[in-house]
């Protein structure tokens, strides 16, 4: 067996002379994304602590250049659309700005499986990763999105036990004949301290007033216009009346002691599309003449 020939290279010592420079390596442009679902005081507070944390976790760190914090508030998570921040901040990674994006959690970046890896491997097809800092998932990394499918199912499935426990509560409600009253721009009522509708004599005057004139035949149009003229408030606070506000007055079954609960209900808690309920789900007519302590005006719509 004959011997093996080694040919042995020794090192070059490499100078720098004066007036040159080592070659600088680019930094890693950096941005995070931060999400909250609710306007809560709790979640403003966490929202804003995302915010803050990302921004200094980046400045901080010398070998990152700092791009941005995108955030979203009182923004769900099953759904990109409506999701400014989340949006921008994957146009701008795809326009060459960004080479990783930090965030939270899965649930944070999204709780909608498909929307979730569509978006991952867009950002992978241009060289940018996403690190999950919870889950310690990289999207680059080969085994990153076989865990990515598991979680983002996780929070998937997670938010739709969340829809339909809101569901159940809401249906239970209704069949107690208990109303969900947005009491902010519901004319002529407050809520009273033991939870049910108490009346609000100068507002209940205008919507008196409405009924009263419309069964004398004026117009939608004549009536907006009068109460517009005179600076009466609107249900929103505001001084410009229009028609369909009026309409909506009118149409209240509410004001006529009653009302017909269930009249629509959501189709898809991922896309939140609503839809008329025409039977597809329980409806009931429930009286609320007990709810509804002292009604406005009577059944007829008469003052």
């Amino acid at each position: 067996m004959s011997e093996k020939n080694v040919t042995f290279i020794p090192a070059r010592e490499q100078f720098i002379t004066q007036g040159t420079s080592a070659p600088k390596l680019r930094k890693i442009r950096v941005a995070a994304y931060a999400r909250v679902s609710t306007d809560t005081e709790e979640q403003a507070n966490s929202y804003e602590a995302q915010v803050d944390y990302y921004t200094n976790h980046i400045q901080n760190n010398p070998q990152w250049e700092y791009v941005n914090v995108y955030a979203d508030q009182d923004r769900t998570g099953t759904s990109t659309k409506g999701r400014e921040g989340f949006n921008r901040m994957v146009e701008d990674a795809i326009g060459g700005r960004i080479d990783l994006i930090l965030v939270k959690s899965v649930s944070r970046f999204a709780r909608n499986t498909v929307d979730t890896l569509e978006t991952v491997r867009k950002l992978k097809e241009c060289g940018i990763e996403v690190l999950f800092e919870k889950e310690n998932i990289r999207t680059l990394d080969s085994k990153g999105e076989v865990l990515l499918t598991i979680l983002s199912s996780l929070a998937q499935d997670e938010s739709r036990n969340i829809s339909e426990n809101v569901t159940w509560g809401i249906r239970k409600r209704f069949a107690d004949g208990k109303l969900i009253i947005p009491y902010e721009h519901f004319l002529g009522y407050k809520k009273g301290k033991d939870g049910t509708p108490e009346i609000v004599p100068r507002e209940a005057e205008t919507v008196r007033r409405i009924y009263k004139c419309f069964l004398e035949g004026h117009s939608l149009k004549g009536i907006d216009t009068m109460l517009t003229r005179e600076g009466v408030e609107t249900p929103c606070g505001g001084e410009n009346w229009h028609a369909n506000t009026v309409t909506s007055i009118l149409q209240n079954e509410k004001y006529c002691g009653s009302a017909l609960l269930q009249k629509t209900y959501t189709v898809d808690f991922l896309t939140k599309k609503k839809a008329v309920n025409n039977g597809a789900v329980f409806r009931g007519k429930q009286p609320s003449s007990n709810y509804l302590k002292g009604n406005i005006s009577d059944g007829a719509g008469r003052v």
